[in-house]
């Protein structure tokens, strides 16, 4: 198992900054099969949606909607993931989902934080 704990999230106004973190745990030997991570967002009343990804070689993917805007990092040999997003908006707002991909092709997914941006 891998488990995924996020956290970060909460209310923001309109153009402004916050950053999702996410650990995760698990043995070492699943840790060095992780092939991607990263961050998907569920808004109410709509399908949960890619925000994007990093891969263990460091490759970055992100939705047209936060290019430019989100960033995508990690750090502690690839255990933590984060979420760097500037210049939310209103439609940003949504429970943010960390994701964990192995090469077996087993996923996890955390539990979820929330991000509100409103003023």
């Amino acid at each position: 198992q891998v488990q995924l704990v996020e956290s970060g999230g909460g209310l923001v106004q309109p153009g402004g900054s916050l950053r999702l973190s996410c650990v995760a745990t698990a043995s070492a030997f699943r840790i060095n099969t992780i092939v991607a991570m990263g961050w998907y967002r569920q808004a109410p009343g709509k399908q949960r949606e890619l925000v994007g990804t990093i891969s263990s070689g460091g490759r970055t993917n992100y939705a047209d909607s936060v290019k430019g805007r989100f960033t995508i990092s990690t750090a502690n040999a690839k255990t933590t993931v984060y979420l760097q997003m500037n210049s939310l908006k209103p439609e940003d707002t949504a429970v943010y989902y960390c994701y964990a991909g192995r090469g077996t092709g087993r996923e996890y997914w955390g539990q979820g934080t929330e991000v509100t941006v409103s003023s």
